[in-house]
């Protein structure tokens, strides 16, 4: 289980008496986890759609066992490829027949009530990070080091950052060449905090596009308040479509605007708003990206009133909001 899952879960918990069961952890296999649903012990059940046994051999053990079961749903399009394709069948008809559904936000409630045949016992969860962690005070002492770490100069210039894989669904490609399409000039800096396969590429880039490597979590924060702009411009491809992009939400929680594409689940679930506290441009559009870094670089009243907006709006994508969410849908599945 990752760090983001640790405290919702841990709250989720106390509050719901769950038990998690997290085989990525290989404290126990997906298998495993299906064989104790099996034994009818749980009042219900919550899967996620990760792991290849897990989802479905759950849902047919509670099925057995008569137990209620909550299928948590991130995606808001099923991927392309031919051996995704075959799961697509089998998946529909959990999203139709589950007892209830909890998702990420209402991009994905959208795309599961179409395929359930109604938005009967959907509920939202919403996405959400550490508030207290990624919002906490950063000394200007600390956001000037953090803006020279990534290569920006002390004050003055622009800063604008990615933070996550460095791969070719995460939009890379398109932001290096927006990146020059834009021409910001002397003082302007692309930072890049991240690894993954477009690493050599990134390393590759003239001076003024820096490629930070891994940066530790808790350092994140600083690198959050030290850039003008946190730029996520994924693209959609056969296996991928950001399910929400919680870097978003770590940015914002320091009053950093974004800049995302409208492949970003954090843009269609309703964070990312155009205009009020962040810009959403097309996928894969590297003039409309350019031009909308041009337009954050030469306005620092713009990134200034963005900034304050997103720090307002993400203050309600909480841990409590989404165990509230969850608990809904498993109340919802425990009354059918």
């Amino acid at each position: 289980m990752t760090d983001y899952r640790r405290e919702p879960f841990a709250l989720l918990a106390q509050e719901a008496n769950v038990q998690v069961l997290a085989w990525a952890d290989g404290e126990i296999g997906q298998l495993e986890a299906a064989q104790r649903v099996a034994e009818g012990r749980y009042r219900a059940v919550i899967c996620g759609l990760g792991g290849r046994i897990a989802l479905p051999a759950s849902y047919v053990a509670a099925r057995r066992a008569r137990v209620p079961f909550v299928l948590w749903a991130s995606i808001w399009a099923h991927p392309r490829t031919p051996a995704h394709a075959l799961s697509y069948l089998p998946l529909r008809h959990i999203y139709r027949h589950a007892d209830a559904i909890a998702t990420y936000g209402p991009h994905v409630s959208a795309y599961v009530s179409e395929r359930r045949g109604n938005s009967h016992n959907v509920f939202e969860a919403p996405q959400a990070v550490d508030a207290e962690e990624f919002g906490k005070e950063i000394s200007p002492e600390l956001r000037t080091h953090a803006r020279v770490q990534a290569g920006a100069p002390a004050e003055g210039g622009f800063l604008a950052l990615f933070v996550g894989r460095l791969e070719k669904e995460k939009g890379v490609q398109v932001l290096l060449d927006a990146w020059r399409r834009a021409d910001l000039g002397e003082g302007a800096v692309l930072a890049l905090a991240g690894e993954g396969p477009l690493r050599s590429e990134v390393a590759r880039q003239p001076a003024d596009v820096q490629g930070l490597g891994f940066v530790p979590r808790d350092h994140l924060p600083a690198l959050y308040a030290a850039a003008d702009v946190l730029v996520l411009p994924s693209i959609r491809t056969e296996t991928f479509l950001e399910p929400w992009g919680l870097v978003v939400n770590e940015a914002m929680h320091q009053g950093t605007p974004v800049i995302t594409t409208d492949a970003v689940g954090a843009a269609r679930g309703g964070l990312v708003q155009d205009g009020r506290n962040g810009l959403v441009v097309a996928e894969r559009d590297a003039d409309a990206l350019a031009a909308r870094l041009r337009g954050f670089a030469q306005n620092p009243r713009l990134r200034a009133a963005l900034g304050a907006a997103a720090k307002q709006d993400v203050e309600r994508f909480t841990y409590a909001a989404w165990v509230t969410g969850m608990r809904r849908a498993l109340a919802a599945a425990e009354r059918t």
